[in-house]
């Protein structure tokens, strides 16, 4: 090559430059409120928002069930998302029990916290009671659904 010649790039254009960004971008929100319908029946990661609960493998739930924390675990007004098993368990007072699905019913984002009585979804805001499940703050329109769970001794388990 002489000194004479100039070898450049090709040039991407500001257009070509934001639709790939943006097709980044909606990548990730699609993936984030994506959900899989596929039921997972197994014993992994099924005390991952519980630390210190009782491993559902380990024999000391009396009978094998699948057990996914202790009572002590779950804060009094609040409650802990298990995401492997699509469930969260809230006390909304002392000794009272509930659960509900953890997969929000507006776009079926899994919820993210629970915190100031509220089940909470970041994906679009919504809000939802930890007493009943009803919707707090929208655009969910739907109120969680419920789900059985047995109490027994320190055991919290799905019925």
């Amino acid at each position: 090559m002489s000194d004479d010649q100039i070898v450049t790039a090709p040039v991407q254009t500001r257009r070509a430059m934001l639709l790939g960004a943006g097709a980044v971008g909606a990548t990730v929100v699609l993936a984030a409120c994506g959900t899989d319908n596929s039921t997972d029946n197994s014993t992994d990661g099924a005390n991952d928002a519980a630390p210190g609960a009782s491993d559902p493998a380990g024999g000391d739930n009396g009978g094998g069930a699948d057990v996914l924390t202790k009572t002590g675990e779950v804060p009094v007004g609040g409650g802990l998302i298990f995401a492997a098993k699509d469930v969260v368990v809230t006390q909304p007072t002392a000794g009272q029990f509930k659960a509900f699905s953890a997969i929000c019913t507006h776009q079926n984002c899994p919820v993210t916290s629970v915190d100031g009585g509220t089940i909470n979804c970041t994906c679009h805001g919504s809000k939802f009671s930890i007493t009943d499940g009803s919707v707090k703050t929208g655009p969910a329109t739907r109120p969680l659904a419920a789900k059985e769970v047995k109490v027994e001794g320190e055991n919290i388990t799905l019925a």
